[in-house]
């Protein structure tokens, strides 16, 4: 039913793609209109003869006019032909629609198979037996959404773990704090918790006053952190999100401390200093598919299955493109550039 919808989907918008250009071209076949020695029909110039010609025209018509200035202004005025459809941007739009036909047929498949299997991640099968041991030594668990606004990819992906780390902590019964820099993000966070203790059925486990916010300062921001760790001694630091310079020195200090540490962040430069100081690190992409990793939701499972046949598809055409270029044959690069 999925692949009937998408094919049904994919042909009425290939013919709208056909026909429209055909009337754009009808419209834009009218004769053209010279004005100051331009044409109204796009990418065509006049010669200089003609240009000149254009010139005196209108120096003509605007000395014959100089009593009417609207009727001069209405002369010059240039009207652009109506431009329905851009061909030269065909191709983005044929790759969009084969991004979202896969993606949706991606959700399709996740919704009606019972199980998708996906390649183990180590840092997020650690978060279990992470929360276990705060619950056992009686210590909070501290997550770090990072430094960076709610308007970054990176902190959305980090409230989708939250979400399921809250879960987690309030179905042991451990106590969550949540430092954040920055006001928005704090108000999420709450929500984020909040709707994860109801999730599991304890929603007398949040705590608003663990949810908070400390300064947007980024060097304030790590110094209150230390302190908070070095005070309450959580037995497991989960840093999620965009972090800078700020990550080693969150790192070290969770590291005196003894506590169990996964990071994760989209950010390369920090990656060093997360791998040699946590247990566990989250490279690239593995914190955008955390979210579906964690909580097993068939949208976000099919989001994932579609973007990875995508990246499949642009490797085959990549190796299929230099392949063919060896031999001389260009044709995968210039339907790429069209």
């Amino acid at each position: 039913m999925v692949c009937s919808r998408g094919i049904i989907t994919a042909a009425a918008l290939w013919l709208l793609l056909v026909l429209v250009p055909v009337y754009a071209g009808a419209e834009a076949a009218d004769p053209p209109v010279e004005s100051d020695g331009v044409t109204d029909r796009p990418g065509e110039q006049l010669s200089d003869g003609e240009r000149q010609s254009g010139s005196a025209r209108a120096g003509e018509e605007g000395s014959s006019t100089a009593g009417t200035p609207s009727e001069g202004i209405a002369a010059a005025a240039y009207r652009p032909p109506p431009v329905w459809f851009a061909a030269d941007r065909t191709g983005v739009l044929v790759g969009c629609l084969l991004c979202g036909f896969a993606i949706f047929l991606g959700i399709g498949l996740a919704r009606h198979r019972k199980e998708i299997t996906l390649r183990r991640i180590a840092g997020l099968a650690a978060i279990d037996e992470a929360v276990g041991r705060a619950t056992e030594m009686g210590r909070p668990v501290l997550y770090s959404p990072g430094i960076s606004p709610m308007s970054r990819v990176s902190t959305m992906a980090s409230m989708n773990i939250l979400g399921t780390v809250a879960e987690r902590v309030a179905a042991h019964g451990t106590r969550l704090l949540v430092p954040c820099a920055d006001a928005v993000v704090m108000t999420v966070a709450q929500e984020v918790v909040r709707e994860g203790c109801l999730r599991v059925g304890h929603p007398d486990a949040y705590e608003e006053r663990d949810v908070f916010f400390l300064t947007e300062s980024q060097f304030g921001y790590a110094a209150a952190v230390d302190g908070l760790m070095l005070r309450e001694r959580p037995a497991t630091n989960l840093y999620m999100g965009s972090f800078a310079a700020e990550s080693l020195i969150l790192a070290e200090t969770g590291h005196v401390t003894g506590a169990i540490q996964v990071a994760g962040t989209d950010s390369t430069i920090q990656l060093a200093f997360f791998l040699v100081t946590c247990d566990y690190t989250l490279i690239g992409e593995e914190l955008y598919a955390a979210s579906a990793y964690l909580s097993r939701e068939p949208s976000l499972l099919g989001c994932l299955v579609g973007q990875d046949w995508l990246k499949i598809a642009a490797i085959l055409l990549a190796v299929l493109g230099a392949l063919l270029s060896t031999f001389g044959i260009d044709m995968v690069a210039r339907a790429l550039v069209r």
